[in-house]
């Protein structure tokens, strides 16, 4: 029988009596709209390397899946997003506070379970690495909130702590049980890099993500993501990017514009060039170290960022070509965000 990973919510009904299960509310209503699993998916393919005991994987699954979920909670008050998953925000229905408690309180119902581990190791690498996510998440607020655009550099070790943290609790804590003691840290630098820009950049230009997340949402953050960052440092005698990003705005039409620049500048192209090499870079590491067709089949399948397969013509700043005539079924689709909102017929 297949190992399913990190597939509930780490949260036994039976660990809760009534009033935890109050407190723990917004995070089984997120929990409601399951994500893609990529994380679980991930802990499957490095066990292909690992091969640690079923029980054992289960539980590191389900201690990232838990801390993955709770941080998309807190995410959302500090990002001041709308939908999640397609659905409103926990803390537009169960108010901030309740919200806060909440994601607090399964990151310590994790520690117990990194606890029940049962390694002396456990507890320090969970703590580690959630040290190394909060301090990523902090540079990114803080890049935010004081109008500061980032060096790419500067970027990509914010990224490296903040995404690829999560990427590195849980191979370290599958390594405690296991013969395998390679030193994974760069592809999970790869991985987490590779996993945030794709994020910036479907952000900008996915229709998938404008009906999850709503359009163009990091414009309205305010956030200094991949192809915003390169259209305001490779532009220095040019405000108009970062002028649009401190107003966070829900305009439709100046969203729209601000995509028109970012296709301008060549912003959106550099990502796609970056994200290429991501990729190649991804595949020669997994290659050096031994191989993995597991993990090259998620790698597989984050490749619809390019639009393979899902518009028979490009959109404007979204991918190669010309603008879309149609779209065909699939995943991440890329559209001009101008038709996106259209669509979804958004009152920005």
């Amino acid at each position: 029988m297949e190992t399913q990973v990190g597939e509930g919510n780490g949260v036994s009904n039976s660990r809760l009596n009534s009033s935890d299960r109050s407190e723990d509310e917004p995070f089984r209503y997120i929990h409601q709209v399951p994500g893609k699993q990529i994380r679980a998916k991930l802990a499957l393919a490095f066990n292909n390397w690992l091969k640690i005991p079923s029980d054992k994987l289960v539980a590191v699954g389900d201690i990232t899946q838990m801390l993955h979920n709770a941080s998309l909670l807190i995410d959302d008050i500090e990002d001041n997003s709308i939908l999640r998953r397609g659905i409103p925000v926990a803390h537009s229905i169960y108010g901030i506070a309740s919200t806060i408690n909440a994601a607090n309180y399964v990151m310590f119902l994790a520690v117990e379970k990194a606890f029940a581990l049962n390694h002396p190791e456990a507890t320090r690498v969970y703590t580690e690495q959630l040290l190394e996510l909060h301090r990523g998440q902090g540079m990114e607020i803080y890049w935010r909130d004081n109008y500061i655009c980032p060096s790419e550099d500067e970027y990509k070790r914010m990224t490296k702590r903040k995404t690829g943290g999560l990427f590195m609790l849980a191979i370290r804590l599958m390594q405690l049980f296991s013969e395998n003691k390679e030193d994974f840290t760069k592809l999970a630098g790869i991985l987490g890099l590779y996993f945030q820009i794709r994020d910036d950049y479907l952000n900008l230009c996915s229709q998938e993500y404008a009906e999850n997340k709503s359009y163009c949402e990091d414009l309205t953050e305010g956030k200094f993501s991949f192809p915003i960052m390169h259209a305001i440092l490779s532009r220095p005698g040019d405000n108009q990017v970062i002028n649009i990003l401190r107003q966070r705005t829900r305009d439709l039409e100046l969203k729209r514009y601000c995509i028109t620049l970012l296709e301008r500048f060549g912003s959106f192209a550099y990502t796609r060039n970056i994200l290429q090499e991501l990729d190649t870079d991804a595949r020669e590491e997994i290659a050096k170290l031994g191989g993995n067709p597991l993990l090259e089949d998620i790698l597989d399948q984050l490749l619809n960022w390019k639009g393979a397969g899902d518009v028979v013509k490009t959109p404007l700043g979204c991918d190669q070509g010309e603008k879309p005539e149609t779209k065909v079924r699939g995943q991440d689709t890329v559209q001009e965000p101008l038709e996106v909102a259209t669509k979804l017929n958004y009152n920005i």
